[in-house]
């Protein structure tokens, strides 16, 4: 295996399932052995430009039903809600780009500084399976990764009978025929509304190596109010672009 852990993960996606723990060759499984940058999302600008890592803000997220979806949206917009919720609203995003890439994502609920992290799971997945070297993630295979609100889903599914109804074909790809018009070709990434004047849209980037299998983390205050939600796409780790990731 090369050095990158994002290249070791992407290479064991190719037969793992989407809803399944992925090894990552961990000696003791622990939250903070998988994610290792949780301190980005308490650095300043000055501080990320310092470790060569630029933050681009996307805009809001509207979570209609605060029922949080973190996917590749072309390939699996059902995938289940995380199991932890937050309140409706509208909350901002920010991904973090480092080395070409982007190298995590993070939705932001609250100010202030985590106090403690866990790992974001879905209905059915349980941490105390969890032993030795395997994780929950999801699995991307078309280079996406996004977050959204369970009841957005409909809406991109919507969108895409409109888009076959108007053009009279079914063969509609959603990210050729809807997304590249308006993503970004400088950041590669979009806050993505499926349908004009209606609430619900979608923040969407590139998934740090590609193809892959990423984590999630939910990032909380001491209470265990909710006030960062972070998928990490290990282009990084310690929070510093300026060197390459190594095996755990």
């Amino acid at each position: 295996m090369g050095s990158r852990l994002g290249k070791a993960v992407g290479a064991l996606l190719c037969a793992a399932a989407l809803q399944g723990p992925v090894s990552v060759m961990a000696a003791d499984w622990d939250v903070h052995r998988i994610g290792r940058n949780f301190d980005l999302v308490n650095l300043d600008e000055a501080e990320l430009t310092r470790r060569n890592i630029k933050l681009i803000r996307l805009g809001k997220l509207e979570l209609q039903s605060g029922r949080v979806v973190a996917t590749d949206p072309l390939v699996q917009q059902e995938r289940a809600p995380f199991e932890r919720t937050v309140p409706p609203g509208d909350f901002p995003v920010t991904v973090y780009e480092a080395q070409g890439r982007i190298a995590a994502a993070v939705i932001r609920f609250g100010d202030g500084k985590p106090e403690r992290w866990e790992l974001a799971t879905v209905a059915g997945q349980k941490l105390a399976e969890l032993k030795d070297d395997l994780f929950f993630g999801y699995g991307v295979d078309a280079g996406t990764g996004s977050f959204l609100d369970a009841d957005t889903v409909a809406l991109m599914q919507q969108r895409l009978e409109i888009e076959m109804k108007a053009r009279q074909n079914n063969d509609v790809n959603y990210y050729d025929d809807v997304l590249a018009a308006d993503i970004d070709s400088g950041t590669d990434s979009v806050m993505h509304r499926p349908i004009e004047g209606k609430r619900g849209n979608v923040a969407v980037f590139t998934s740090g190596w590609g193809d892959g299998y990423y984590p999630t983390f939910w990032g909380l205050a001491e209470s265990g109010r909710p006030l960062v939600l972070m998928t990490d796409f290990f282009v990084i780790e310690n929070a510093d672009g300026n060197k390459e990731p190594t095996n755990p």
